[in-house]
């Protein structure tokens, strides 16, 4: 061999023990840290992030509940709502008989769940649009009736005059002197109830004056037994006239006597909506 070869092989033999010892080196002090072996903030973040998912896989499953009609409660729902059998039964049987349910008070009045069960389910309950628009115009008409006068402060519905009732809203001349007509013509009101007869006259005007008037007088009148009135007494009741007060008479005779205002229902010409004015005349025993 020439030096010049001698020379490139103990170059080349150089060049292969440093790379060795270079990739020793590096094998030896670039190894990558433990993953147990990490700083302490991160191993204690760690730990809170296990303590955490611990607590999530113990806590108990509750399902989660969604808003529904409980008028449509199954009898699976029931169950999953904590609803005892028998207010599950009440409430299909209700059902059944194509009675709906528009209210929280509603469903409480037939099931019978108790306070806590409501306070706890209650809040889910979602009715149709149309419930809850028509509730609120019930709350409303609430507020707006007007303020119920004490016995004392009204006014004696036998002595208020024309002007006394157009005070109240919406009751004009016309009504007015159609409800003194009608007063006159039976001789004075015996109860609050007779408003009711008189024709135009809606509920909540009927409510208007019924907040600020009531019968005071001409009530102490003694009412007549009808088991035992003449045909000429009966007659003389605003609701008769002669021939129903003697067909009422003849019908009293032949059953030797009444219990109860409803079995005149079956006499053709009587008027079973006027009971309650009836009995502001009449009587069925002679201590009542």
């Amino acid at each position: 061999m020439s030096k010049t070869d001698r020379n490139g092989i103990l170059i080349f033999i150089g060049i292969l023990i440093i790379g060795c010892v270079g990739i020793y080196l590096v094998n030896t002090y670039s190894k990558p840290k433990d993953i147990f072996q990490l700083d302490k903030k991160a191993q204690d973040r760690m730990n809170v992030l296990l303590d955490s998912l611990k607590k999530e896989q113990n806590k108990p499953y509750v399902p989660k509940i969604y808003p529904f009609n409980p008028n449509f409660i199954t009898d699976e729902k029931s169950y999953r709502l904590e609803m005892k059998p028998a207010e599950y039964d009440k409430l299909k049987a209700y059902r059944e008989a194509d009675q709906w349910i528009n209210s929280v008070e509603d469903f409480q009045k037939v099931t019978g769940v108790s306070q806590t069960w409501l306070n706890k389910y209650s809040k889910y309950f979602k009715f149709p649009d149309w419930v809850i628009e028509q509730q609120a115009r019930e709350r409303e008409n609430r507020r707006s009736q007007p303020s119920e006068l004490s016995y004392t402060a009204k006014k004696d519905l036998n002595k208020v005059e024309a002007d006394d009732l157009t005070e109240i809203s919406g009751i004009g001349s016309v009504l007015s002197q159609r409800i003194l007509r009608y007063r006159n013509k039976i001789g004075g009101f015996r109860g609050d109830s007779q408003l009711k007869d008189i024709y135009g006259l809606k509920a909540e005007l009927e409510a208007k004056i019924l907040a600020k008037m009531t019968v005071k007088s001409g009530n102490e009148i003694p009412r007549i037994n009808i088991n035992k009135a003449s045909v000429i007494e009966l007659a003389d009741v605003p609701y008769f006239d002669y021939e129903l007060a003697r067909e009422i008479n003849t019908f009293i005779k032949l059953r030797g006597g009444i219990e109860s205002f409803e079995e005149l229902s079956k006499i053709q010409d009587f008027k079973a909506y006027q009971i309650p004015q009836l009995k502001l005349y009449l009587k069925l025993k002679e201590n009542e």
